[in-house]
């Protein structure tokens, strides 16, 4: 799945060539019957199988915290498990090659093979009480904010209790007959993404029923960078519980060591975390998802611009959603045809069954070719306000501040303020927090 982009990316290439083209030499001089047809292409199918994961070995892999089952296997053997997980929690059949594939737009179904992690966990008999589902549900299906109700697996038969529908935190009487509980979702690095809030909560329950936390920890894919306002406590909810800039730059695992460490659980507590480190990760390393961690980040293009466009969440700015390039591009009715000339038009789809302005032409920007970001761009936010012929309702005030975690944000954009201007005032918070980070990472 992941893969730190190198000087051997022609070798590999050379060698999946050749992987395609094997076995095809001198013709034999008869026939062969049906029978030795399949013996032949089992035989090359081993065969090319074996040269693929040869060839990979000159390459550095990022392994996460589920590939690594001989470390904390033993942590859950004779025990009572709970699951916190959903679509992105799996075990990968080849962790270094996908996102090569993806990049030479190569990608053979054969080669795409993952295990999710509670199948993995009952085939080795480790005693599965029951799932923990965030936002989206298990299956990562359900809408942004839609509320998820309990269920029970189809496929597992095993009862799946959500952490987005009533209640946000697991209750003393869900973890009664639970000895551990396993942590294993994929984060995109964003404040306003809210599996780091159902991380907090799960922390908290936890802690509050002295039951320990094992978190198998996944790379950030934007955890490239540090920046945006920082949460401001009484602007704390769901879509951001501490006061920490837009974009953190940890993965879920450090997040962790942070709750704990500042204090955040509240009253004194201390959840009892272990932690399986990701292999050959810095937060400088790029990663590509194979999986869509949610129905509206479809690809690595949306999950980089998401800390910018997600912005418009708290606007009348539709972000893509109702299309299939979800935080790709954004726009509006009211747009101006002549700063705006992309258009589109949303309909309920997977992930959007309300999209903003559905069934209306939008005009707006398609984002799909910008370079990768390594900062907020609010360039696009302040012109679409000043572009926008409805100024008066552009914000809706709560959920913008919800998601900017300050109402200085839409105070700044309406009073005229630049890109620059705005992001100055953001510096003194991002140096501090960068000096609190310090203290709870695990990689460079």
């Amino acid at each position: 799945m992941v893969l730190i982009r190198n000087t051997f990316k022609n070798t590999f290439l050379f060698l999946f060539i050749l992987f395609i083209s094997c076995g095809s030499g001198t013709k034999p001089s008869s026939t062969p019957s049906r029978e030795d047809e399949k013996s032949i292409i089992n035989q090359k199918s081993v065969i090319a199988e074996t040269r693929i994961q040869d060839s990979l070995d000159v390459l550095t892999p990022v392994i996460v915290g589920a590939n690594q089952t001989d470390l904390y296997i033993p942590l859950l053997q004779n025990k009572k498990v709970a699951i916190v997980g959903n679509q992105t929690s799996v075990i990968f059949k080849y962790p270094n090659l996908k996102p090569l594939l993806q990049t030479e737009k190569i990608a053979p179904n054969s080669l795409s093979q993952y295990t999710h992690l509670v199948d993995s966990l009952l085939a080795r008999k480790i005693d599965i009480q029951k799932v923990f589902a965030p936002e989206h549900g298990f299956r990562g299906k359900a809408d942004a904010g839609e509320l998820v109700a309990d269920e029970k697996d189809i496929k597992t038969g095993l009862p799946i209790i959500s952490l987005h529908g009533k209640d946000k935190k697991p209750s003393a009487s869900s973890l009664k007959d639970v000895d551990i509980v396993v942590f294993d979702i994929q984060d995109v690095g964003a404040r306003f993404y809210t599996y780091i809030s159902t991380l907090h909560y799960v922390m908290q329950a936890c802690a509050e029923n002295n039951i320990p936390l094992l978190i198998l920890d996944r790379p950030n894919p934007n955890g490239h960078y540090i920046d945006g306002p920082t949460l401001k406590p009484e602007h704390s909810s769901f879509l951001g519980v501490h006061p920490i800039p837009l974009v953190h730059g940890m993965t879920i695992g450090e997040y962790a060591k942070m709750v704990n460490g500042e204090g955040w659980l509240g009253s004194d507590l201390k959840c009892k975390l272990d932690i399986i480190p990701v292999k050959n990760y810095t937060h400088q390393t790029y990663y590509s998802l194979a999986i869509r961690p949610s129905p509206n980040l479809p690809n690595d293009r949306s999950i980089n611009l998401y800390p910018s466009l997600g912005f418009f969440e708290g606007t009348t700015i539709n972000a893509g959603r109702g299309t299939e390039m979800q935080f790709q591009i954004f726009g509006s009715p009211d747009f101006p045809i002549k700063q705006y000339d992309f258009a589109y038009t949303p309909q309920p789809n997977f992930g959007a069954k309300y999209p903003k302005h559905k069934g209306e032409v939008c005009y707006g920007k398609d984002l799909r070719e910008t370079e990768r970001l390594s900062s907020i761009r609010l360039q696009w936010l302040i012109d679409a306000y000043r572009n926008s012929k409805n100024k008066e309702g552009f914000f809706n005030t709560k959920s913008f501040t919800s998601h900017a975690g300050t109402k200085k944000l839409q105070e700044q954009i309406i009073q005229g303020y630049t890109e620059q201007e705005i992001k100055k005032t953001w510096r003194k918070d991002l140096e501090s927090f960068k000096k609190i980070r310090a203290q709870y990472l695990l990689y460079k």
